[in-house]
């Protein structure tokens, strides 16, 4: 992925499974449970409270959470590979 990609929507499917739409058409839908179960540090820890994951937006083309507090690089998302599995791991 070289170009610029954008989300340009996001939607709570369940869980911790979010629909996403990039620019170019690519639509994933992708689980962060197992980023947010492996999450060492207690911030990020803390958006396994439903309330707060539901609570994320989409700020100049990137899906985001608080002040910042939990925000991934593009090409994970669009890649649908949070935990950088190789691509024989991944479903």
């Amino acid at each position: 992925m070289n170009e610029v990609i954008n989300i340009v929507r996001a939607e709570y499917v369940k869980d911790y499974v979010l629909s996403l739409v990039f620019d170019d058409g690519t639509e994933q839908l992708v689980d962060f449970e197992p980023f947010l179960r492996s999450a060492q540090n207690p911030a990020i820890q803390s958006y396994m409270e439903p309330a707060l994951f539901q609570a994320f937006r989409i700020e100049h083309g990137e899906l985001l959470w608080g002040d910042y507090d939990l925000c991934f690089p593009m090409v994970d998302l669009y890649e649908n590979n949070l935990l950088h599995l190789p691509a024989s791991a991944q479903k």
